[in-house]
């Protein structure tokens, strides 16, 4: 069994310029460095044959190569005690569109629909016992973040084991746009 996601990998300058925001938040478990990327979608466990069937299928999934703008911060829930805290992306058409064209080609494969709306973010930490309130210097502080345009002309499928250090991510295919 392998546990996969669909992402986008960032270039190291805009690893580092995230890394830089990790601070400050009680009780925040920060994203490594090397663990920064956008989600696109989360697959989760699967058989190795179903594996192989997913790894070859999105070689087809092709949108032009775009730039992407991350910015803004937030956290999920809303309306409960916070356990992500996130940078958000500027609104982008062909992200919306290769993150469908990936949705579509796994429904295709048997897969079940992923139930949330894609929310596109890159996760800063996870946070445990951390209230709302103690989050508001941390976002007076980064609240106006925006990094540079990157380009982006790859997506990439990832396993990822789960250890007592956290998860181990390991690039299982990249696929051209």
């Amino acid at each position: 069994m392998k546990r996969l996601f669909v992402a986008i990998d960032f270039p190291e300058n805009l690893k580092k310029q995230l890394s830089e925001l990790c601070y400050g938040v009680p009780n925040a478990k920060w994203t490594s460095k090397e663990q920064f990327h956008l989600t696109l979608r989360f697959i989760g466990e699967v058989q190795e044959t179903l594996f192989e069937e997913i790894r070859g299928s999105l070689f087809s999934v092709k949108v032009p190569p775009f730039e992407l703008v991350v910015k803004g911060i937030g956290c999920f829930p809303l309306r409960r005690e916070p356990k992500i805290l996130w940078v958000g992306v500027e609104k982008n058409e062909v992200l919306f569109q290769l993150r469908n064209k990936i949705e579509r080609k796994l429904i295709g494969l048997g897969l079940e629909a992923e139930r949330q709306k894609f929310s596109p973010h890159v996760t800063l930490a996870r946070l445990a016992g951390t209230s709302g309130s103690r989050l508001e210097h941390f976002f007076a502080g980064n609240g106006l973040f925006k990094s540079e345009a990157i380009g982006i002309c790859e997506f990439k499928l990832y396993s990822s084991f789960l250890s007592s250090n956290g998860a181990i991510h390991t690039v299982e295919e990249s696929y051209k746009l």
